[in-house]
């Protein structure tokens, strides 16, 4: 069964009277100057009723509390998510805070790349003739002709149009999963690498291979005990990392805001804890989403997480209805906890009023 929408009302949603509707809507406010704009990101379009209520929340004036929840309560219907498995998942992610090297060193030896000059992305549309679906890039030709790109060995190998340098593949890697990073020199200088596409071949989860075959129990997966894995054998970290064919390239902004996460695929920079990111071949950029979940999202405990969110970016990983990757913000300590998150949630998406199933 395709994934279904169940009418609900607002009463019924465990706790929404106790959020701070307030946070909520001003991280709507900023997908709302987006979804204005004339040149909208790739993703599912956003129907007419969402423009609307965009354009409504830059002329709303709000700023109590009770103002933002009569704004959502008013201009949106709520819709539980019920995905084919009947419930939805979770994971986090984050910004990492590395240090880095403008040239190679020998304390920095792999490179972050360049988006290449030859690679197309295709973006929400489908692959051109002859190309697998699950294909979202190509290399382009000398004669015009497109073909898959290299994957994420091939790159590795070429290294072509490095922009700086970090410690090892690992700290690589990690800051390819999570889309974005800030890096600091050794003269205390600070830049951030931003997320510019990625070769288009399909992600695999290294963590999820780790724990199907018996490596690291499901229960002691984390991002601690992921880098400790990679870097306990090199050689045998590498070639798992590589089975991750998807590979992400970046570029380098040295003029940019630390208190402002890391820009999202809708283009507006992220919130901790307000922003997700979706599935875009299935939600427009800017819906609200009510989640509702168990996690241990302050500590090592489990606790209620029930929280109105803003989509506002994707990720190749994030695939279907019912998923999402909850942003904790930047550094160790928004890391540990978004690497402690896999765990089942209820979705609930705020569709506006007159864009209803």
């Amino acid at each position: 069964m395709p994934p279904r929408l169940e009418s609900l009302d607002f009463d019924s949603l465990a706790g929404w009277t106790d959020d701070d509707h307030q946070a909520a809507f001003c991280a709507f406010e900023r997908s709302a100057r987006a979804i204005a704009q004339t040149h909208p990101r790739p993703a599912k379009s956003a129907a007419p009723e969402l423009i609307a209520n965009a354009r409504a929340a830059l002329c709303a004036g709000v700023t109590a509390e009770r103002d933002a929840r009569r704004f959502f309560e008013a201009r949106f219907r709520p819709f539980r998510v019920v995905p084919e498995s009947g419930q939805g998942f979770l994971t986090g992610y984050y910004e990492p805070c590395v240090p880095a090297s403008r040239v190679e060193t020998e304390a920095f030896r792999w490179p972050i790349l360049a988006r290449p000059s030859d690679l197309v992305t295709f973006g929400v549309d489908p692959a051109p003739l002859g190309f697998p679906k699950d294909i979202s890039g190509a290399r382009r030709l000398s004669d015009g002709s497109l073909v898959p790109y290299a994957d994420r060995a091939q790159i590795e190998a070429e290294r072509r149009d490095p922009i700086v340098w970090v410690r090892d593949a690992v700290e690589a890697f990690l800051i390819q999963v999570q889309g974005s990073a800030q890096v600091e020199f050794p003269d205390r200088s600070r830049a951030r690498l931003a997320y510019d596409g990625r070769n288009g071949l399909p992600y695999t989860s290294i963590g999820k291979i780790l724990i199907e075959t018996g490596k690291i129990a499901e229960s002691a997966m984390s991002l601690a005990s992921l880098k400790a894995w990679l870097r306990r054998d090199g050689a045998r970290g590498l070639d798992l990392m590589r089975r991750n064919r998807s590979f992400v390239f970046f570029r380098l902004v040295a003029d940019f805001d630390p208190d402002l996460g890391p820009t999202a695929g809708a283009g507006v920079a992220l919130t901790p804890l307000r922003s997700i990111a979706v599935d875009r071949t299935a939600w427009a950029y800017g819906l609200p989403f009510w989640i509702d979940a168990e996690l241990p999202w302050v500590d090592e405990t489990r606790q209620p997480f029930r929280r109105l969110m803003i989509a506002q970016d994707t990720g190749s990983a994030i695939v279907g209805a019912a998923r999402a990757d909850l942003f904790f913000g930047s550094g160790d300590k928004a890391g540990a906890r978004a690497g402690a998150i896999r765990h089942p949630a209820g979705f609930v998406v705020l569709l506006p009023r007159g864009d209803e199933p």
